[in-house]
C-alpha cells in the first residue's frame, strides 16, 4: 500500500506529476470554455455558416449535395448546363456554393449526435449551433497542441507554452469558433501542414530522412493542401507558396517531391471540380464569381441575384481597382490587426532580425510568401459576404496564419528578453506574466460585463424565420432576403430575392417551380431612405415593401402573393399565395 510520503512525491516530482498538470490544464481549459460559451456564446451571423449547416444536415439525411438556399445565378448556371430537366420544378437544387469537406464533418456529427431543430417558445440559443460551437472548440484546441508542439519543435518549451495561452486567450479565434464557419478546420489543415513542411525540409537538410520518407512527407503536405482546398476554395492558392519553399530548400530532389505534392493535390480536388462542372458548367460554382463581385457592374451582392448576369462588362482595371482598394485596407488594417492581437506586432519587428536556426528562417520565408499570396487572394475575392459579417467571415484568410504568426512573435520576445540583464530572476518571471496576460487582454475585456445576447438580431430571429417557413409544404417554394436562414431555421427550400421584382421574379415563378411565399426582414426594411429605398436599383423589394406598409398590407394587383400576415409588421413582410396561417401546412 502506497504511504503519504510517498504519494506526495509522485504527485509532485514522481510519475503521477506530468499526467496530474496535464489533468488540471485541461479542466482549466474546459471550464473556461463553459465560462465563455454561456457569457459570450453568440448565434450564427454568418451567411456561409447556416449555409453550410443546412447542407451538412440533407448530407445526414441522404439527400446528398443539394441546397434549400438557391441563388437565382446557380438557376442559371445549372439550367445552361443541364436544360430544363434540371428546373427546381423537378429535380432538388445542386449545392454550388459550398466545398464538400466541412458540410461533411457537420453530417457526420448530425449522424452521431441527437440535433434539435425546434426553436421553442422562450428561445435564446439554437442548440445545432450549439453543437457545432463545441465541435469547432474542439478543432480549436487540436490547433493550439499542434502549435504547443511546432514550437517546442523550433523554440523550446518555454516559448510553446507561452504561444499556446496567447493564442488561448486570442478573442478573435474565440469568436470563429462559435461562428460556425470553416476556419477552425481550415486552421488545423494548415497548422499540420506547417508541420509536415517543418518536418521535410528538416529531412532534407540534415540529410538522415530516407528519400521514401521524403516522399510520404510531399504527398502528405500535397493532400494537406488538397483538403483544405476543398475546405475553402481560397485555400488551394496555398499550393503556390508551398512550391516555391520546396524549389528553394528541398534540395537536388526538389522537382520530384513538388512532383508529388501537386500529385496528391490534384488527385483529391479532381473529382470534385469534375462534379461542379458536369452540374454547372464552372468548376468552382458561386465562389468561382467572386473575382467579379464589388466591381462597379456587379456591386454588393447583384452577381448572385442576377437570373442571366453579363460579365463581359467587366474590364480588366475594374479588377486592378478592386485589388488596389481592397489591398490597401489590408495593409492599413487588416496587417495590424492580424489575429487580433498586438503580438503579431512582435513578428512585424521580428522580421528584421536573423535566426540562427535554419529551419526558422525558412518557416519565416514561407510565412511571407503565405502572407503576400493570401492577402492578394482575399483582396480580390472580397465579396458582400465580408460586409455582411465584417472580419467573422469565410473571406478573412489572413486569420489562418496567426499560429505561426503568434509563434514568431513569442519568440522574439523570448529572444529580447534573453538579452536584458535583469538584476534579479523574478523580475523575467514578472515580465514573461505581464507579456502574456497583455497578449490575452482583448479575451480578458470581452468577458467583463456586459454580458452578451446570444440572438444576432436584427436581422436574425430564428423562432420567426422557423414560423414562417412551416407554413410551406415541403416540396413548395419560398423567396426571402435571407434564403440561407430560412433554409437552416425553416428547412424549407427558399430562393434569394431577385434583382426586380417583375421579369425575374415571374421568369422563375412560372418557368421554373411556382413562389409561394415571399419573405422580407430587416435585410430589406432597414434600407437606407435616400441612398437605398429610393435611388438604388437594386432595392426594388424594399420599395415593393414600403409601399405596400404605407397602404396598410394592401398588395399591388397582378402580384401572385396577395395575403399578407399582419404579426410581423413593420419588423417584418411575409406574403403569401393564401391566409396559410389560418390552416398551417406542416
Amino acid at each position: 500500500m502506497i504511504g503519504v510520503q510517498e504519494l506526495i512525491h509522485k504527485l509532485e516530482l514522481g510519475a503521477w506529476a506530468r499526467p496530474l498538470k496535464v489533468l488540471t490544464a485541461l479542466l482549466g481549459v474546459l471550464a473556461f470554455t463553459v465560462w465563455y460559451d454561456f457569457h459570450e456564446y453568440r448565434n450564427f451571423a454568418a451567411p456561409e455558416a447556416m449555409e453550410a449547416a443546412q447542407l451538412g444536415r440533407n448530407l445526414a439525411a441522404g439527400k446528398g449535395f443539394v441546397t434549400e438556399c438557391v441563388r437565382p445565378l446557380t438557376i442559371h448556371l445549372v439550367e445552361k448546363q443541364q436544360g430544363v430537366e434540371a428546373r427546381l420544378s423537378h429535380r432538388p437544387h445542386p449545392d454550388l456554393a459550398n466545398p464538400p469537406v466541412y458540410p461533411l464533418l457537420l453530417a457526420g456529427l448530425m449522424k452521431v449526435l441527437p440535433f434539435d431543430y425546434q426553436t421553442g417558445e422562450n428561445f435564446l440559443r439554437y442548440q445545432p449551433e450549439v453543437l457545432i460551437a463545441i465541435l469547432n472548440q474542439a478543432l480549436f484546441f487540436l490547433m493550439v497542441w499542434l502549435v504547443f508542439r511546432l514550437a517546442r519543435r523550433l523554440f523550446d518549451g518555454w516559448v510553446a507554452l507561452v504561444t499556446a495561452v496567447v493564442l488561448l486567450g486570442c478573442d478573435t479565434l474565440w469568436r470563429f469558433s462559435v461562428s460556425g464557419l470553416s476556419t477552425m478546420l481550415l486552421l488545423v489543415i494548415w497548422t499540420a501542414l506547417v508541420w509536415v513542411l517543418v518536418r521535410l525540409e528538416q529531412g532534407v537538410r540534415e540529410g538522415q530522412a530516407s528519400p521514401t520518407r521524403l516522399v510520404v512527407w510531399a504527398l502528405v503536405a500535397g493532400a494537406l493542401v488538397g483538403l483544405g482546398g476543398l475546405t475553402r476554395y481560397a485555400f488551394a492558392w496555398v499550393l503556390a507558396p508551398v512550391l516555391v519553399f520546396g524549389a528553394l530548400y528541398w534540395g537536388p530532389r526538389r522537382g520530384a517531391l513538388c512532383g508529388c505534392v501537386v500529385l496528391t493535390f490534384l488527385v483529391l480536388m479532381t473529382p470534385w471540380l469534375a462534379r461542379n462542372y458536369t452540374v454547372s458548367g464552372t468548376l468552382f460554382g458561386v465562389p468561382g464569381f467572386a473575382l467579379y463581385q464589388e466591381t462597379p457592374t456587379f456591386p454588393g451582392n447583384r452577381l448572385e441575384r442576377s437570373l442571366d448576369p453579363d460579365l463581359s462588362q467587366i474590364e480588366l482595371q475594374d479588377f486592378l481597382r478592386k485589388l488596389f482598394v481592397n489591398g490597401a485596407q489590408i495593409v492599413r488594417e487588416g496587417l495590424p490587426r492580424l489575429g487580433g492581437s498586438w503580438v503579431s506586432a512582435f513578428f512585424l519587428v521580428g522580421l528584421m532580425l536573423p535566426f540562427r536556426n535554419p529551419a526558422l528562417s525558412r518557416l519565416r520565408v514561407f510565412l511571407l510568401l503565405s502572407l503576400l499570396v493570401l492577402g492578394v487572394v482575399q483582396a480580390l475575392g472580397h465579396t458582400h459576404l465580408s460586409a455582411d459579417a465584417p472580419e467573422f467571415n469565410s473571406e478573412n484568410l489572413l486569420v489562418l496564419l496567426a499560429p505561426l504568426v503568434f509563434l514568431f512573435g513569442v519568440g522574439l520576445f523570448f529572444l529580447l528578453l534573453d538579452q536584458l540583464a535583469l538584476p534579479v530572476p523574478e523580475l523575467r518571471w514578472g515580465a514573461i506574466g505581464f507579456f502574456t496576460l497583455v497578449g490575452c487582454g482583448s479575451l480578458l475585456f470581452a468577458l467583463l460585463p456586459p454580458r452578451t445576447i446570444p440572438i444576432v438580431y436584427p436581422p436574425y430571429l430564428p423562432p420567426w424565420i422557423r414560423e414562417s417557413a412551416q407554413f410551406l409544404r415541403p416540396n413548395e417554394l419560398m423567396m426571402s432576403d435571407m434564403p440561407w436562414a430560412v433554409a437552416w431555421y425553416g428547412d424549407r427550400t427558399c430562393v434569394w430575392t431577385t434583382l426586380d421584382t417583375d421579369r425575374a421574379f415571374f421568369t422563375i415563378n412560372d418557368e421554373h417551380k411556382t413562389i409561394s411565399a415571399l419573405y422580407l426582414t430587416a435585410m430589406t426594411l432597414n434600407g437606407r431612405l435616400l441612398t437605398e429605398l429610393f435611388d438604388d436599383p437594386d432595392w426594388r423589394w424594399g420599395r415593393f415593401a414600403m409601399n405596400i406598409l404605407q397602404q396598410h398590407s394592401s398588395v399591388p394587383n397582378g402580384f401572385p402573393l396577395q395575403s399578407a400576415w399582419a404579426r410581423y409588421i413593420p419588423n417584418q413582410l411575409l406574403l403569401c399565395d393564401w391566409p396559410r396561417w389560418r390552416g398551417r401546412a406542416r
